[in-house]
């Protein structure tokens, strides 16, 4: 007899065959990431038969030259390695368009060569467009294919468009870049990326949570003490990064999108269905949720700012963040940043949650930690410390992807000695391979039109409007709180460490 529930799991949306239409062909993210990706599906025998790539760029290259820059690339960042005869027939399928961003006789051009593309490949006239470019020519490129008639598709196509990072820079060019979005595509037909929410493990915290009958019934204020996620990242300033930095910092750069992201499937209750909205609906109530640190006070006691001091990163010694390269000596821009919140609803009433992000880290790590309350101190009350330690799931979402969960367990002997211990699941190590890049579910779910793993206009725009109270304290006060500091190589200012002492807790060293 077959199970309904496992067949539902395993349903989805077929990605169409489409023309793939890269803006901004010419940089690092369409080399070392898009391109890459849409290999690996081909090599993987995902990616849909009749897929065609034109990169958009202001750059003169002819087809040849920009197929070898991508090559060259390829042959280092692969997941599954750069096999030639592969490649050989794989890039076929690329070609390049030059014009400029602004210029509206280009995209009459590019209108024209999809056309011939359909005709010579016999498709029905699929478009994917990505805007892979600096978000300054987000306005010019979206309202130009409008302008072009390329925002429309033809009877039984379609249309869509995925728009990279970052989505504004606050409230109010969230909302603007959104009303343009909205004159030229239908909502169903945009896909705002967030990478890290086609990462593994983002994607099987749902099924953790709602999958296993050992987590659901805990999964709340009742046996969870805390709840942590921490992005380190070992690197600073290094390819010329600091001139836009500088002008972001780590809370819009990283907090805003990638970890409120998974804080709301962390949070978020059942969804009605596994469909893009039904999902969508649920963490947008959890943003929703949050209380807002809205005034200079509420800011200074639930969050830390920090920036680096020169130190060492793996052996080697880095300059401090105001010394790097295109970074203002000045700079009152955070390298790192540590956040108190609460979500103000009935299952988590009560249990912060921390969220720290820094550069300059002693390692490159991403992961969820959930800690449950420690049992009574009743029964191995006089065994030593190590038996009041709680319980401790941690979902490490990169690298190394997986699950462990930290139990108390007696070590073997006469005497009764406890000692935590770890279970744990690699994915590489169960499966007997590595994850996908997120990059790949995420090309493939725009093109089966599955919005799940994207994010909707209403999230954005929540998640800025808690973010701004934030920066409006840090930047507008007449005593913007203070900045802390702290070596690079450390695991950032002690004001972060006080933050969690206040409530009894620490940071989980990664």
């Amino acid at each position: 007899m077959s199970n309904p529930f496992r067949e539902d799991l395993v349903s989805r949306s077929r990605p169409q065959p489409c023309t793939v239409v890269i803006f901004g062909a010419t940089g690092d993210l369409t080399h070392r990431k898009l391109v890459p990706a849409l290999y690996n599906l081909a090599v993987d025998g995902e990616l849909p038969h009749g897929v065609k790539i034109v990169g958009f760029a202001r750059r003169d290259k002819a087809d040849d030259e920009f197929r070898a820059g991508l090559e060259e690339l390829n042959r280092k960042v692969s997941r599954s390695g750069h096999d030639d005869e592969l490649w050989g027939n794989f890039v076929q399928s690329i070609t390049y368009h030059r014009s400029e961003f602004t210029d509206a006789d280009g995209y009459q051009r590019l209108s024209e060569r999809l056309d011939e593309i359909d005709r010579e490949c016999g498709g029905k006239g699929n478009r994917l467009f990505y805007i892979a470019s600096a978000p300054d020519f987000f306005d010019d490129i979206l309202e130009n294919l409008k302008a072009a008639g390329l925002n429309k598709a033809s009877d039984g196509c379609w249309a869509r468009v995925i728009v990279e990072k970052p989505f504004g820079t606050d409230l109010a060019t969230a909302r603007h870049l959104n009303e343009v979005v909205s004159r030229t595509f239908e909502e169903r037909d945009t896909f705002r990326i967030d990478h890290y929410l086609g990462k593994e493990t983002a994607q099987n915290l749902m099924v953790l949570r709602f999958a296993n009958s050992i987590f659901e019934p805990l999964w709340n204020n009742r046996y969870i003490d805390q709840i942590q996620i921490t992005c380190a990242e070992n690197l600073g300033m290094e390819g010329g990064r600091g001139g836009y930095y500088d002008t972001a910092g780590a809370l819009r750069d990283m907090v805003q999108n990638h970890l409120l992201q998974l804080m709301s499937l962390v949070a978020m209750e059942p969804p009605t269905d596994l469909s893009a909205d039904g999902v969508r609906d649920e963490k947008v109530k959890v943003i929703r949720s949050l209380r807002q640190w809205d005034t200079p006070e509420k800011v200074a006691k639930n969050v830390v700012r920090g920036q680096y001091q020169a130190g060492y990163v793996d052996g080697e010694s880095v300059p401090g963040y105001r010394e790097e390269d295109r970074v203002d000596p000045e700079s009152m821009t955070e390298a790192y940043v540590a956040l108190r919140l609460m979500v103000d609803t009935w299952r988590w009433s009560g249990v912060p949650f921390y969220i720290r992000m820094g550069k300059r880290l002693p390692k490159k790590a991403t992961e969820i930690s959930v800690h449950f309350k420690s049992p009574p101190s009743v029964l191995f009350n006089t065994q030593g410390s190590s038996a009041a330690e709680s319980n401790v799931l941690v979902i490490r979402i990169q690298p190394d992807e997986g699950i462990s969960l930290r139990t108390v367990s007696k070590i073997p002997g006469t005497s009764m000695r406890l000692e935590p211990v770890k279970m744990d699941f690699r994915y590489a190590t169960s499966f007997g391979k590595g994850s996908p890049e997120a990059y790949e579910r995420l090309l493939l779910d725009a093109m089966a039109g599955d919005a799940t793993l994207f994010a909707r206009r209403d999230e954005v725009e929540e998640a800025w409007k808690f973010i701004d109270h934030i920066e409006h304290a840090w930047h507008e006060s007449e005593e913007p709180p203070v900045m802390a500091e702290f070596v690079a190589g450390t695991w950032g200012p002690k004001e972060a460490d006080d933050l969690l002492r206040e409530d009894g807790h620490a940071w989980r060293r990664l």
